[in-house]
């Protein structure tokens, strides 16, 4: 991971996910065509947070969330 994705992210700016969506992966199937990227999983298990190296979107956990292992 970069050092701008395990800076911290502001709550606001972030886009909570959930255990259900695990793993979690950007560009998303509701982005618009003209930002798509590649699709890039992106670990927030460790930290709770991480950042797409192509766009800059901010995930993070919601809190609460429990992450299960395999």
């Amino acid at each position: 991971m970069t050092a701008a994705a395990q800076a911290a992210v502001p709550a606001h700016d972030a886009i909570e996910v959930g255990a259900e969506d695990l793993p979690v992966y950007c560009a998303g199937p509701k982005a618009p065509l003209w930002s798509m990227h590649p699709r890039v999983f992106l670990d927030v298990t460790h930290t709770g947070q991480a950042s797409c190296p192509y766009c800059g979107a901010a995930y993070r956990l919601k809190p609460g969330t429990v992450v299960h292992g395999h």
